[in-house]
């Protein structure tokens, strides 16, 4: 265990980071402390921050914080000086036994080892996205969650949106036809880190803020380089999962939710060459085949990043452009535009909004992404957290097939039954990683 007193003598702390007293953020509508979750914190520097605010600020208590790096963290121990502070999550979930929910937000690569362990421990998570770093690994957490029904959630806010539930009303109810295409995009990376990246090979000493073993977790030892830590691990393999992990699992979303896709059965990437060791490419175009289930035909489901984007819609007006990040339907009857994060769609051209009637609103609409999640762990009904593990864990596993498809080059025949990409047996460490010994996600 890390002392406070560290803690609150670190440097750099987060700029602006504050937290309003409980009790005064939501006045009348606090929950008594009988009614509130006793919460940790796993990862707490960056994102995990902004979500640690917000159930704060939904009247819960934020009771222990656990990150590797006291510096990037100093500002959240000092936002939440109550907490008992942790650098290993493992000795956190072993001492705090009163706790009753964990929010995860680790770089992708330690998703799944905490998560796991926490809900073995008998606590409801909340998992920053990518839900996993691996398909296995989403396969575990799904089941896991299901055998001991305990509450889940992906930080996908989206899901809890208004534009995602507009989309699947007007697609269900058949406002552009059958669709047979869809095409996603985001204009990340390149703009927030970087990849198609050697491996450094000077070795800087590890700050003293910073534990580097705890921050490997369960990746293979290498050593330190801030090219890794603490921004730029989403563009490598080890690390994390690229632009899927970041963008697709927010822009894709309206699809697979509107159009009740499962498994891919094929996934191609195209990618800038040449492909780097060890660091996702430049770009890449990534498309998913989706076989035809009931009355909805087959899709097809198209993925741009790095600067690539789909083909102009015809019928988009000449002087309007396609946004830095979003999502389009391209069905028999018409076409339909969706902003990034599972935005307001909206018809193609603008004019046909005047002139159709559109469908009732006939999906229940969230009380919002985090307030559902607590609700839930109250109420104990995971099938209200409706960004859970039933629903994010084949999603997941479904977006990671593309990047099968990107990493190894060549086209993959997905069998999502066994897990296995057809022919193809060198995707097999990809799809069930190898683990150093402390950090794997066996019981």
């Amino acid at each position: 265990m890390v002392t406070r007193r560290r803690f609150l003598a670190a440097a750099g702390a987060i700029a602006g980071f504050h937290i309003v007293p409980r009790g005064v953020v939501a006045g009348a509508e606090q929950p008594p402390p009988s009614e509130r979750l006793n919460i940790a914190g796993i990862g707490v520097g960056g994102q995990g921050a902004g979500v640690l605010r917000r159930l704060a600020e939904l009247g819960q208590n934020i009771v222990a914080l656990c990150d590797v790096d006291s510096q990037r963290a100093a500002g959240t121990f000092r936002a939440f000086p109550d907490a008992e502070t942790f650098r290993d999550y493992r000795v956190l979930l072993d001492r705090r036994r009163d706790i009753d929910a964990v929010m995860v937000a680790t770089p992708d690569h330690t998703h799944a080892p905490a998560t796991l362990a926490a809900l073995r421990a008998g606590k409801h998570v909340y998992v920053e996205k990518p839900m996993a770093h691996s398909i296995e690994e989403a396969r575990v957490m799904t089941q896991v969650a299901k055998q001991t029904g305990l509450v889940t959630q992906v930080g996908n806010a989206g899901h809890a949106g208004e534009g995602l539930r507009l989309t699947r009303e007007w697609i269900q109810a058949g406002l552009i036809g059958p669709v047979r295409e869809v095409h996603c995009w985001s204009d990340r990376p390149g703009k927030f880190w970087s990849q198609n990246i050697p491996r450094p090979t000077d070795t800087p000493p590890v700050p003293d803020t910073l534990d580097w073993n705890l921050w490997l977790g369960a990746a293979a030892e290498r050593p330190y380089h801030s090219v890794y830590c603490p921004r730029s691990w989403r563009g490598w393999f080890d690390f994390g999962t690229g632009a899927m992990g970041d963008m697709a699992v927010h822009n894709m979303d309206p699809a697979f939710y509107a159009l009740d896709l499962d498994a891919p059965v094929r996934a191609e990437a195209k990618t800038s060459q040449p492909l780097m060791a060890e660091s996702y490419p430049a770009w890449s175009i990534i498309t998913y085949h989706f076989a035809a289930r009931g009355d909805r035909p087959a899709v097809r489901v198209t993925w741009y990043d790095g600067g690539q984007m789909p083909p102009r819609p015809a019928d988009l007006e000449p002087d309007r452009q396609l946004p830095d990040n979003g999502i389009l339907f391209v069905g028999d009857r018409g076409t339909l535009l969706g902003g990034g994060w599972a935005g307001t769609p909206r018809l193609v051209p603008e004019s046909r909004m005047r002139e159709v009637e559109l469908p009732p609103k006939t999906i229940p609409r969230s009380i919002g992404h985090h307030a559902e999640w607590i609700q839930a762990c109250k109420d104990r009904k995971p099938e209200d957290s409706h960004a859970g593990f039933a629903y994010s864990g084949p999603y997941t596993e479904a977006l990671l097939v593309g990047n099968l498809a990107l990493q190894l080059q060549r086209p993959i025949d997905w069998n999502a039954a066994a897990m296995q990409a057809t022919g193809a047996p060198e995707a097999e460490p990809l799809i069930r990683k190898t683990y150093r010994a402390g950090f794997g996600i066996d019981g």
